[in-house]
């Protein structure tokens, strides 16, 4: 009988867990956690296989909602981001983003884009405490970068070569990603 009765409250014990996944913030703090936990390193397109992004003629928002080109990239290391705040997985990877803004922001261009309205993704920012620049995309323009469900990433070198093309949440404060970084940025 005392055998049965523990497990009758491990059982218990067990399905609250799982609800709490479900119901409540451990749950949505849970599953960010498992996201971080199996999260890898985006990998590096092969030289050999790289391709040039068509046009540097793309215009886009900044967090002012002023408009500018991202021509004014061109001849610079830049890592796009496509994220949207209601996806889950843009939350994780966002984080990363965000250390690794933090120590490359002043030699990478960063556009951390999204489609969202300007209101939504300030109180996102100010929530999570981002402090990357935001960009907007303007719906209906057309994008040098395949479209697709957000988070999705592209790693452009100064000569305009997509280096990675990552669709899916990605560790981007790795140490694989420094090194190809600091690669990047120490090519002329």
């Amino acid at each position: 009988m005392n055998k049965t009765r523990r497990k009758t409250w491990l059982n218990i014990l067990l399905i609250g867990l799982v609800l709490s996944f479900f119901v409540t913030p451990i749950g949505h703090w849970g599953k960010i956690a498992l996201m971080q936990l199996f999260a890898f390193a985006p990998d590096e397109i092969p030289a050999e296989e790289r391709k040039l992004i068509p046009t540097y003629d793309w215009t886009l928002k900044d967090a002012e909602w002023e408009f500018f080109n991202f021509d004014r990239s061109r001849g610079r290391v830049a890592l796009i981001n496509f994220w949207a705040s209601w996806r889950l997985p843009s939350l994780p990877e966002l984080m990363t983003l965000q250390d690794l803004y933090e120590d490359y922001g002043d030699r990478v261009d960063f556009y951390i884009i999204t489609d969202e309205e300007r209101e939504p993704v300030e109180l996102f920012m100010e929530e999570h405490g981002f402090t990357f620049p935001v960009t907007y995309k303007i719906i209906g323009t057309p994008s040098p970068f395949p479209e697709g469900d957000p988070p999705r990433s592209f790693l452009i070198d100064r000569d305009g070569y997509i280096v990675v093309a990552k669709e899916g949440i990605s560790d981007w404060d790795s140490r694989s990603v420094r090194e190809l970084l600091d690669n990047l940025l120490s090519t002329p």
